[in-house]
């Protein structure tokens, strides 16, 4: 059952939260976004999550009439399961311009209307996206921010911010899904994420200073909890001050000499 972020004069922002089961994958967070008849998918994951997501907005949208997907990146848990929505869909495909030749890989061959016809390709300094006559959602710029085209979205009617995995939480699957009330109690479950997979200090404090001036009323991510209210001035100053990425890197993680992994069981 999908969790009700906003609801106000037709309009709609859904999370759901719980469809990765067990240890299958890492826990993952789907949006819906409605306007009217219009609908947009955030983020609708890869092959592990699309049954369960298709029943899921079954109750709150026809799936196959939704018109949008925006994809925050390229990762399989973002858009690996981009091949069913454009065959059993409409939908146009929203990506940064720097993976609209690779994000075709998922694609086979043969599928017909798979071309770049499906794909909205946003430049790097984002682009305003119509959701039906009277809505749009921002796509706005996330660079190196985990991925080198990388975007986060905005939806000016609720005043929502869908970062992707930039203040993403790794939890267990199965927690409850609600607001972060407690940013210091929740940060560890952040931070090792944060410091490996997001480039750099000066790539985030740019992405913060552009936050902050768009002054959202949620900010809501990928995985792990969403945020509201006091709880997000700590966590946008936390992420100013981070140091992570390449500023933690040195020769010890560049060795000619690695070990051997363990090898998988044989079957």
């Amino acid at each position: 059952m999908g969790f009700v972020l906003f609801e106000s004069d037709g309009h709609r922002c859904i999370a759901y939260n719980d469809l990765v089961r067990g240890d299958d994958g890492v826990q993952a967070n789907q949006f819906l976004i409605t306007e009217g008849e219009h609908s947009a998918l955030i983020d609708p994951g890869g092959a592990l999550l699309y049954n369960p997501l298709v029943l899921a907005l079954g109750r709150d949208v026809r799936p196959h009439q939704i018109e949008l997907l925006l994809c925050s990146h390229q990762d399989p848990d973002i858009i690996g399961s981009v091949d069913k929505w454009l065959l059993y869909t409409r939908a146009s495909v929203v990506c940064s311009k720097l993976w609209g030749r690779f994000v075709p890989h998922l694609v086979p061959g043969y599928m017909e209307n798979a071309g770049r016809e499906r794909y909205l390709l946003v430049d790097d300094e984002g682009a305003r996206i119509p959701l039906g006559d009277n809505a749009e959602i921002v796509a706005l710029p996330a660079h190196f921010l985990h991925s080198v085209g990388n975007l986060s979205f905005f939806d000016p009617v609720s005043r929502i911010l869908f970062p992707g995995d930039v203040c993403s939480g790794l939890v267990n699957s199965g927690v409850q899904y609600g607001f972060v009330e407690d940013f210091e109690a929740y940060r560890p479950c952040m931070e090792g994420f944060h410091k490996r997979y997001m480039a750099s200090n000066r790539a985030l404090r740019l992405w913060v200073e552009m936050v902050r001036e768009l002054a959202p009323a949620m900010i809501v991510p990928q995985h792990g909890m969403p945020f509201r209210g006091a709880a997000i001035k700590p966590l946008l100053d936390w992420l100013e001050g981070l140091q992570c990425g390449v500023d933690l890197m040195g020769p010890v993680n560049y060795r000619p000499n690695p070990q051997r992994p363990p090898m998988p069981a044989r079957y």
